[in-house]
């Protein structure tokens, strides 16, 4: 016999997907995403996928290109961002860090943050070194563990945080990062919490290797990361620990404006990071 949902339960439940849909589409980025795309994603068949997105249209927080049918963030969606820079305004706060490190080493520098068990990257500042990697620009959402930033990030979190991570990424990481299997990404945190800074040694693309380091709030969780890219030949040893030595000088910069910004005790609580980080502090 089938059963029936209670309205006010059935309420809740529109609320929650057409928000986890808003998300869904906030990770297509600049390029947007397709309706088949929407709905292979999110779970839910075609028909509530479409009316949950007339209504988020409607309210202004989604548009539809007219021509390519794709499905982008809205003005209101900007407008609700803009509001919360003040209170959340990671992006704000780093710029001018991101701005020294790339002017400092001529190569590209990155923030990224968590959202759930993934990290999206929110800015990549362009370096002047002529030869650089585009492995990561500004949008792009990867499983935490994923490059230098998601790495140093994963690595900041308790033990049994990325272990829920890592069980919740599985099946993508097999699928679409063979080379940073769960035993792969728990030997780089490792190696990560030991050297006090992330490596990816070209696991995503052969030539393009990136490292990264945690910012933190004063209570030890993970704000966002910092990382800087580069081809290979510009990652020996010795250049890694002292681009690592810069962005930990940023990073200070960045956390001591945090500190300011909010009170320790009114802050946003990430759904998948609750605790504080066994990763000391370097």
């Amino acid at each position: 016999m089938e059963q029936t949902v209670a309205p006010a339960h059935n309420g809740s439940q529109s609320v929650d997907r057409a928000l986890g849909l808003l998300s869904l589409v906030s990770y297509f980025g600049d390029e947007g995403g397709a309706l088949s795309e929407i709905v292979e994603q999110s779970g839910l068949n075609k028909p509530t996928v479409r009316r949950l997105l007339l209504a988020l249209i409607r309210s202004g927080l989604l548009e539809q290109d007219a021509r390519s049918r794709r499905y982008f963030l809205g003005q209101e969606a900007y407008v609700l961002g803009t509001l919360a820079t003040r209170r959340y305004g990671l992006l704000q706060i780093a710029r001018d860090s991101l701005g020294v490190l790339s002017g400092k080493t001529q190569d590209t520098s990155f923030l990224s943050i968590q959202r759930d068990h993934h990290v999206v990257c929110l800015h990549r500042e362009e370096g002047t070194y002529p030869i650089r990697t585009h492995a990561l620009q500004a949008g792009y959402r990867h499983p935490l563990g994923v490059g230098a930033g998601s790495l140093a990030i994963l690595a900041a979190l308790d033990d049994d945080e990325i272990e829920a991570a890592l069980s919740a990424n599985e099946p993508e990481l097999l699928k679409e990062f063979p080379e940073l299997a769960p035993p792969q990404i728990r030997a780089d945190i490792a190696t990560a919490r030991e050297r006090g800074f992330s490596l990816n040694p070209g696991r995503i693309l052969p030539n393009s290797w990136g490292v990264g380091l945690a910012i933190r709030y004063p209570d030890g969780r993970p704000a966002g990361a910092l990382s800087i890219a580069a081809i290979d030949s510009r990652m020996q040893p010795d250049r890694q620990v002292e681009l690592a030595s810069l962005m930990r000088s940023e990073a200070r910069k960045i956390e001591a404006r945090l500190a300011h910004l909010q009170p320790a005790n009114d802050r946003p609580h990430d759904l998948a990071t609750k605790g504080r980080s066994t990763q000391p502090r370097t």
